[in-house]
């Protein structure tokens, strides 16, 4: 088959404009979303939780990190920094510090601490981290020496149970009394001068 100079032109521009085409999609196609420009770190759970030195127990700080647009912010790095003295404790590792990635919702959460025995409010300091920003939070909590959470009743619960039980029968019983007069006596009946023994009236 013959082919035209025509021809050969006309497939030489359409090869070059498909190859054209293709090379300017591919850059919007694998564009990366835009970097942030400002990190704001939101306390979602963890704010005034009070833990019990007694048990160990402690509820857990939980943040979200997102940008200026309030979008959450995957791939930031936490820093829970836990007070050197006084009211304080440890994170699972044994160290006051811990260090958290954010998930695919921009949370973190700093599991795992063991309160100290010392009573008062701990203040927990966070820093999140990504592309040269960075971002402060506190959270502050108090360790103290309350009674077993989740377990039976204290010993000062019992006690003022009884109490109040005791005070409503007492109180029964004065007002029945009273309603009614007082009880009749029964049986052996003594009066004054010479003894004698009768029946009782009827």
């Amino acid at each position: 088959m013959k082919r035209t100079p025509g021809g050969s032109v006309f497939l030489s521009c359409l090869l070059l404009t498909n190859l054209l085409g293709a090379h300017t999609q591919d850059p919007q196609q694998e564009a990366a979303p835009a970097a942030p420009k400002q990190l704001i770190i939101n306390i979602v759970e963890g704010e005034g939780a009070l833990n019990n030195i007694k048990q160990r127990v402690n509820r857990e700080p939980i943040v979200q990190v997102e940008d200026e647009n309030h979008k959450p912010i995957a791939g930031a790095a936490v820093l829970f920094f836990l007070p050197t003295s006084g009211p304080s404790g440890t994170f699972a590792n044994g160290s006051q510090t811990l260090t958290v990635t954010t998930d695919s919702l921009g949370r973190a959460a700093a599991t795992g601490i063991r309160p100290n025995h010392v009573v008062g409010k701990m203040q927990i300091r966070v820093t999140a981290s990504i592309g040269g920003l960075t971002a402060n939070a506190m959270i502050t909590q108090a360790n103290i020496a309350g009674a077993n959470v989740g377990g039976g009743l204290s010993t000062k619960v019992k006690v003022l149970i009884a109490v109040g039980v005791l005070v409503g029968i007492g109180a029964g019983v004065y007002f029945a009394e009273r309603s009614t007069g007082p009880a009749t006596a029964t049986g052996v009946i003594i009066t004054p001068g010479i003894p004698t023994v009768g029946a009782p009236p009827q």
